[in-house]
């Protein structure tokens, strides 16, 4: 046993649980972490405490494993807040751990410097847990909870607030074994029985793997090929089957209505049907359906289940024995996914070659994190394979400005290949200053601009809704210049044959790397992106 203060008992808990990276701002309310954490871990300081979270979301994400953002009270904490959401959204397992003011004054309003009223209750609202240190006793407790909860599943965010006296104040600290996510209790006898009588009676199957199935890679793809079934995904699960696997249809549901239709029974594996997936529950799905979700509030919360299970994705699967494959189910599945990625290369036309490029000049284990733009939304969160799910990063919450920051965490995180983040200027300007993070750092990371002078997808909905354009159209920085300040390596395309040649030189530099596509200077999509959003209408 030694002794130290918070902080120090902080670094040996991650350290623990092998985290070797933490995101965060230094502040007078979290100062003995930080100084801590550097002086064991790698401590990335950030711009915005919502970076932070999204870099801790991004290294979660891609590693595996927990992600952690340091911030500090009040202001830094509300700042938090929003990526803590996308978190929260996305079920990734992040620590935040924010500061809090003198304990003594805890409650009591007396406007002591970063104080906030009830910032515990703003904590609960957007994490899976939170809590707060109240004394030296009780920190590793309610840290080493803080961390089991983030792993436990359904996984999400642990936040915890912590009283500056009290982080520095003396602490036993002792190396202990990782912490041990809660068990999840295995799935019900009667409905897997059930389920595998609707399996068996099937002859036209089709699986939706979301979010929930990444992990259990092996037996999605067992399932898919014993009932030959296509398999569409969610965006949270793209990758669960790597996406050159003739079954996956892929994130199409919505393109692929008639392959649906023809289906006879529905097997979703973590999956909650969102609104931007499923045509705001327009969407018309089988309605014999087996749902297997790790939540039991989940099942049958969105579509119908004709038999629901809780459980984890890979126990529930490996028991579900049975069925057979129809060669000419398979064939159709195989017809479809060909087809609707046929007609997107239609709509996106001159994209479609940099979309190629992208995919061609990156290796399959490279991340590519994608913020919501028109490129990413159209064809990056579609068309642009993705073979590992870990590789694959969007704000789920579709909050804009997070792809940076999230790109630089996941670059962070371990892997050996280059990270690609996809970001319009818009987005980027949200969180513009993670380009002077990315310059500190440098991870091996391609940012990829695409510059059309604003807010493309709410342009595009005013444009096809008949309105007056508002708040879309933005001053934009000149990112050659802005590069070569925080000495970026810059290249500018303006024709889509010129990216393959441009990612190429970017990915050579095995660090950071900006390339600007001027949107203006490409010919236009021939279907203009619109996002699935319903726009009431007045008769």
């Amino acid at each position: 046993m030694t002794h130290g203060n918070g902080g120090d008992l902080l670094a040996q808990i991650l350290i623990d649980n092998g985290v070797d990276t933490a995101f965060g701002i230094v502040s007078v309310h979290n100062l003995p972490l930080v100084e801590a954490i550097a002086a064991r871990l790698r401590f990335v300081p950030v711009r915005h405490e919502a970076a932070a979270v999204n870099a801790a979301d991004g290294y979660a994400r891609a590693r595996g494993g927990l992600g952690v953002a340091i911030t500090s009270t009040g202001t830094g904490a509300g700042n938090a807040a929003g990526s803590l959401v996308e978190a929260l959204t996305a079920g990734s397992r992040v620590l935040h751990v924010t500061g809090q003011i003198d304990s003594p004054y805890l409650g009591q309003g007396r406007g002591v410097i970063h104080e906030t009223r009830d910032q515990l209750g703003m904590l609960t609202a957007v994490s899976k847990h939170a809590a707060t240190i109240f004394s030296v006793a009780a920190a590793e407790d309610v840290l080493r909870r803080a961390v089991r909860e983030a792993l436990s599943l359904p996984s999400g965010p642990s936040s915890v607030e912590w009283p500056i006296d009290l982080q520095y104040a003396r602490h036993d600290v002792v190396a202990r074994a990782p912490e041990v996510p809660a068990p999840v209790p295995p799935p019900d006898e009667d409905a897997l029985a059930r389920a595998a009588e609707l399996i068996a009676s099937a002859r036209r199957p089709v699986i939706w793997a979301g979010g929930g199935a990444v992990d259990a890679r092996d037996e999605v793809r067992e399932l898919a090929e014993r009932l030959q079934a296509p398999v569409f995904t969610s965006n949270s699960g793209r990758g669960t089957l790597p996406e050159d696997h003739p079954l996956v249809v892929g994130n199409f549901a919505t393109a692929a209505e008639d392959l649906l239709a023809g289906a006879d029974l529905l097997i979703s594996v973590g999956t909650h049907f969102r609104s931007n997936e499923t045509k705001h529950y327009h969407l018309a799905l089988p309605a014999r359906h087996i749902q297997i979700d790790v939540d039991p509030a989940a099942l049958g919360r969105v579509h119908p289940a004709t038999v629901g299970i809780a459980g984890e994705a890979a126990v529930v699967l490996r028991r579900l024995r049975g069925g057979s494959g129809d060669p000419e189910w398979r064939a159709r599945a195989v017809a479809t996914r060909s087809a609707v990625r046929s007609r997107l290369r239609e709509a996106i036309g001159p994209y479609g070659e940099i979309c190629d490029a992208m995919r061609a000049g990156l290796p399959r284990e490279s991340v590519i994190a994608r913020d919501v733009t028109i490129p990413s939304s159209q064809w990056g969160n579609r068309l642009l394979d993705i073979f590992d799910p870990r590789t694959n990063l969007f704000p789920v919450g579709g909050g804009i400005g997070q792809g940076l920051a999230t790109g630089i965490g996941a670059a962070l995180s371990g892997r050996d290949a280059p990270t690609l983040v996809m970001a319009g200027d818009g987005g980027l300007a949200v969180h513009l200053g993670e380009l002077g993070t990315l310059a500190q750092e440098k991870p091996w990371l391609v940012l990829v601009i695409f510059n059309d002078g604003g807010y493309g997808v709410l342009r595009n909905m005013q444009d096809h809704h008949g309105g007056a354009r508002a708040g879309v159209d933005l001053y934009t920085p000149d990112f050659s210049r802005l590069a070569q300040s925080l000495d970026l390596p810059y290249q500018l395309v303006s024709k889509p044959s010129l990216f393959a040649e441009a990612l190429e030189k970017a990915v050579a530099q095995h660090g950071p790397s900006v390339i600007e596509v001027d949107v203006t200077a490409l010919d236009p999509a021939p279907r203009p992106f619109v996002p699935p959003v319903p726009v009431p209408r007045e008769d």
